[in-house]
């Protein structure tokens, strides 16, 4: 018999050689099961099949020879022993967390996951944050129809605030599934480079109205009193000649409004009457304007009712509508309300140079100044809504300011 030491040394050989295929086992078995169905198998039992392959495995290697198992050599054999069972219950439970840990659903792009450079990271309230810009004219999707001029300069123009700790992949299908909401584009295709640079393609709604119905709904357009504010998608009650009905508005569009000339106002469009070839000023038609929220008054409502519903309404002499509160929290209905208007958000930090750095809201006149108006002001680590004038800015404080979006940037560059 070997002395001691030699006795250890040849038990871990022996241990190492005959549990390799074993702990390779007991991995894949940990792994698939966890992965696949969320089990956990019993570790008493994988140590049971990895002491079983082991004496396969050592037959196979001829290590069951009666020299080597012998009475004598029983401690080099105890060691191996433990070796094996030590290394199946770890590769065992390897594979169960990495089971647990790996994602269920892998694709190539989630294997390849791109991030932003740092250099166009910018650093808002302890917080990274990036700018998306559309580059180059905005492509249509092949298999849908062109996307409309207006649409693609809108797009073109616009910009996006994003967190800068999303990879690539996460930035483009929040880009993408903004781009669907804002202008109801049917398909979207958005890829973002490293810069923050976005190349967009899209397609438009196949349809109009047929689009937004509900089975069994009919879309039916009356002259009705419209509420100020009313928008496409409320819910309102109709009062036509007396009787009351359940509708959904669907548009509005009012056509006792002045031509407007020299431009549009954010959100409405004009259409004139054409004039004759050779420059004879001809009366223009009158003119129709859509507009996102109606104005208020007399007006073509276009509504979503069941059969018997529209029939009413067709048939009725004066038809009256009124808004249903749909449960939404003030908040979200103004921040509705002034993206209609071409608002945007922004949360902007103070720095300890900042001109606005030791004075009050109403000394800075952000407003007369900037043209942005302060709906909060983050200052000794609690916030105020709708702050007053006499509210003092100090370097640190962040300030949630909404604007058009050149305001908000040139607002951005002078507090920075």
């Amino acid at each position: 018999m070997a002395s001691l030491p030699v006795e250890i040394l040849y038990g871990l050989y022996l241990g190492v050689l005959t549990g390799l295929v074993p702990a390779l086992i007991a991995w894949v078995l940990g792994f698939g099961f966890k992965y696949f169905t969320g089990i956990t198998i019993p570790g008493l039992g994988v140590v049971g099949l990895g002491v079983m392959i082991a004496g396969l495995n050592g037959g196979l290697l001829a290590l069951a020879d009666p020299s080597l198992t012998g009475s004598a050599n029983q401690l080099r054999l105890t060691v191996a022993l433990l070796v094996v069972l030590m290394g199946t219950l770890y590769a065992h439970g390897q594979g169960d967390k990495m089971g647990a840990s790996l994602p269920k659903r892998l694709s190539l792009r989630e294997l390849t996951k791109r991030t932003l450079s740092t250099d166009v990271v910018e650093r808002v309230g302890g917080r990274g944050q990036v700018e998306v810009s559309v580059v180059g004219d905005v492509g249509d999707i092949e298999g849908y129809p062109p996307l409309p001029a207006a649409t693609r300069s809108a797009i073109r123009a616009e910009t996006w605030t994003f967190p800068a700790d999303l990879p690539l992949v996460e930035l483009e299908d929040r880009l993408a599934a903004t781009l669907r909401t804002d202008y109801d584009l049917l398909e979207v295709s958005a890829t973002i480079d490293e810069r923050g640079r976005a190349t967009v393609a899209a397609a438009p709604p196949t349809s109009g109205l047929s689009k937004r119905l509900a089975p069994g709904e009919r879309a039916v357009s009356v002259e009705a009193l419209v509420p100020t504010g009313a928008a496409a998608g409320d819910e309102v009650t109709v009062v036509a000649d007396g009787e009351r009905h359940d509708a959904r508005l669907l548009g509005v569009v009012e056509t006792d409004r002045e031509p407007i000339h020299g431009g549009k106002e954010p959100g409405e469009s004009t259409a004139e009457g054409p004039k004759p070839d050779g420059g004879d000023d001809t009366p223009a038609t009158p003119a129709t304007v859509s507009t996102p929220t109606a104005v208020g008054g007399a007006a073509r409502a276009t509504l979503a009712a069941d059969r018997a519903t529209a029939t009413a309404l067709l048939a009725a002499d004066a038809v009256r509508l009124a808004v249903r509160s749909r449960g939404v929290r003030r908040e979200f209905e103004l921040v509705g309300l002034l993206r209609r208007t071409g608002k945007r958000f922004r949360r902007v930090a103070v720095d300890d140079d900042s001109p606005l750095a030791d004075t009050t809201l109403g000394e800075a006149a952000l407003r007369d100044a900037h043209g942005v108006a302060v709906l909060a002001i983050r200052h000794d680590r609690s916030w105020t809504i709708g702050p007053r004038g006499s509210q003092q800015i100090a370097p640190g404080d962040e300030l949630i300011v909404v604007g058009s979006t050149a305001n908000l940037d040139a607002f951005r560059e002078v507090v920075a």
